[in-house]
């Protein structure tokens, strides 16, 4: 997957320096084709050892300086710079925002996966602006229900101030929800599981019908094969590739 001189730009002064070497060895590949190649195992769902000769860097060098960048954290200060770029330019609209989660299946060996009707895999929870611009990711095993992973989801924001709603399907219908987001200022907007009492109609409902925004960034978000189906052993590394997908849907948007 190849990245176009625009989106480049906007990527290039957010990359972190090398750690300094104190050991001579060969240069250092540029960023710009080891970021890449990883882009294309992100996208393919292939294995690094798949890696085209000649198009990318080796494996070993673009599996080591992903590793690098997963354990300081560069994808997640990439999306913070991103978000706060997108708000800069009026890109993002906090009036409301949509959650909902989606099922990735974990290959044998992946750790923190739980196993559920649709086999063993980890869920991905995931929060969007008014437009379908991703404000939050977050991952975790799939076995917890998604109400209670919604303060998780956002306290993993892109470092966004709360949208004033938060709108999501039945499965966010809770009394104890409602009163734990009400004390951080956001209203919860959910359709009533039948087997509860009616709290929810009205003008505040009709915003559910624009909950397809969500559904819409998780299909963008399935779309990266590596994303789809975990292949990564460490909890880190996935979170870093549903990450490093966040990142290109944002960089669209901003790059056009």
């Amino acid at each position: 997957m190849r990245l176009s001189d625009a989106q480049w730009a906007v990527l290039a002064p957010l990359i972190p320096p090398p750690i300094t070497r104190t050991t001579r060895g060969r240069p250092r590949r540029s960023d710009r084709e080891v970021l890449e190649g990883i882009l294309w195992v992100l996208r393919t769902g292939a294995q690094w050892a798949a890696l085209p000769k000649g198009e990318y860097p080796p494996k070993t060098t673009c599996h080591d300086r992903f590793q690098e960048w997963v354990d300081r954290q560069a994808f997640l200060n990439i999306l913070t710079a991103l978000a706060e770029l997108s708000e800069e330019n009026a890109l993002l609209d906090l009036r409301e925002a949509f959650i909902d989660g989606t099922f990735s299946a974990a290959k044998k060996g992946a750790r923190m996966f739980g196993p559920t009707k649709k086999g063993k895999g980890t869920k991905i929870m995931i929060m969007v602006d008014a437009s379908g611009m991703p404000l939050a990711v977050h991952t975790c095993s799939a076995r917890p229900a998604e109400v209670t992973l919604v303060q998780d989801t956002l306290d993993a924001s892109f470092g966004m101030l709360f949208p004033e709603r938060l709108i999501g399907d039945k499965a966010y219908d809770s009394d104890g929800l409602d009163a734990e987001l009400a004390t951080l200022g956001i209203e919860m907007i959910a359709p009533n599981r039948r087997n509860r009492r009616k709290t929810q109609d009205g003008r505040p409902l009709r915003r559910y019908r624009r909950r397809w925004k969500a559904e819409r960034t998780i299909a963008w978000l399935q779309s990266f094969r590596r994303v789809r189906t975990r292949d990564e052993v460490k909890a880190d590394n996935f979170l870093g590739m549903v990450q490093l997908a966040c990142i290109i849907i944002l960089l669209r948007a901003i790059s056009g």
